[in-house]
């Protein structure tokens, strides 16, 4: 992991993401950029100084943004990583995943509200729409306090697809913080069985990882897969709950098309996917 992505709109869970993002780029001793992005009347960019003071509230959201990216680089450079900041007007989520492909980032983390209230828009852009169609993993804070480094990852599939290259992104996460790999697939009302068939795809699966040590196999019959998550947390604890997607053309056969969302949304956790 080279360079890490931290989009902002500064708000609290945001925060909370580029404090994971410092802590993450000082743990793989990472580039960390952070990028926020500013709806603007006209465009901004277009306009000479003299113009530019017709419009005396942009001008007071851009210098306070200018600042707020400003403390967020000093506490990168006060754990001595490379940090670049970056303020753009107006696009949306196509901007920001535009410039994570032209920086070649390894890994977004972002913010969002979730549920609480409306779903939070992120720089213009649902993060579910990041979430779906970044190249990279994406990691979403939520509201609960982070505990970093992760301890334990729980990875939900239902193993029936080769999401082995997903799984190494799990893996270098765990690997890299010390941390238990709790996989769980989650049988719905559709194919509900014993546990031990449901186990099958996941011993399976873990032929290809034969020097994989520190993890847990799991298996739920549940109504559905959100509810089986839930479940499966009353019971372990959890750091981060990790899953993949297949960007635009859907999600997992196991999963509804939105579930990856629907799990960012709801969970308090931290959420990561990975694009398969």
């Amino acid at each position: 992991m080279k360079n890490i992505l931290v989009p902002t709109d500064f708000s609290e869970n945001c925060n909370k993401a580029a404090e994971l993002g410092i802590k993450m780029a000082k743990l793989y001793n990472s580039e960390i950029h952070f990028f926020h992005l500013i709806k603007t009347p006209v465009e901004w960019v277009k306009l000479d100084k003299q113009k530019e003071k017709q419009y005396p509230e942009t001008v007071k959201q851009i210098g306070s943004a200018k600042a707020n990216l400003r403390e967020l680089e000093k506490k990168a450079e006060q754990q001595n990583l490379e940090c670049r900041t970056f303020l753009e007007f107006d696009g949306g989520q196509a901007n920001i995943l535009r410039h994570s492909g032209h920086f070649h980032h390894d890994f977004i983390v972002t913010g969002s509200s979730g549920t609480r209230g409306s779903v939070r828009e992120l720089l213009g852009s649902n993060v579910e729409k990041i979430v779906r169609k970044a190249d990279v993993p994406v990691i979403v804070v939520k509201n609960e306090e982070i505990s970093f480094p992760f301890k334990d990852v729980v990875f939900v599939s239902d193993f029936s697809e080769d999401v082995s290259e997903s799984f190494k992104q799990v893996i270098s996460i765990a690997e890299k913080c010390g941390a238990h790999i709790h996989l769980l697939r989650i049988n719905t009302e559709t194919d509900f069985n014993s546990i031990e068939q449901g186990l099958n795809p996941i011993k399976e699966f873990l032929k290809k990882f034969p020097h994989l040590e520190k993890y847990s196999m799991n298996v739920y019959n549940e109504p559905d897969v959100e509810t089986g998550i839930n479940n499966f947390l009353k019971y372990r604890d959890a750091d981060l709950i990790a899953m993949c997607t297949h960007g635009r053309t859907g999600f997992l056969s196991l999963f509804s098309k939105s579930i990856a969302e629907g799990v960012t949304n709801h969970s308090e956790l931290p959420v990561m996917t990975i694009k398969v």
